[in-house]
């Protein structure tokens, strides 16, 4: 995908909901890009397990690497609770994922 590109956002559900299949990732024009979000969230754990990280820092509320909250799927800048694809596939890998508010956090699991 492109920069910039147009705001996406998980409708039906979060990351975890994305990889099986029962919620999909759209852009605020109605275009299903779940496949390119999928996608980048293998690329991620690729580059992860090539080089052995087990911690990862993402940015906080996106549908990728949301890792405590996403917008809500309906572009009123709503937040709720959930995980981004990315996120939920590198947890489901046994990769710690902290966001850019949880530093002393992630450094911590780096002992």
């Amino acid at each position: 995908m492109g920069v910039p590109r147009l705001p996406a956002e998980i409708t039906g559900g979060d990351g975890f909901d994305v990889l099986s299949g029962y919620a999909n990732v759209v852009n605020e024009v109605g275009l299903d890009v779940t496949d390119k979000f999928i996608l980048g969230a293998n690329l991620a754990l690729s580059l992860c397990q090539q080089h052995d990280i087990s911690v990862a820092v993402l940015s906080e509320s996106s549908p990728s690497c949301g890792s405590t909250t996403i917008y809500d799927g309906h572009f009123r800048r709503h937040k709720i609770t959930g995980k981004g694809v990315t996120v939920a596939l590198l947890e489901k890998n046994g990769i710690q994922v902290f966001n850019q508010f949880e530093l002393e956090k992630a450094n911590l699991a780096l002992i």
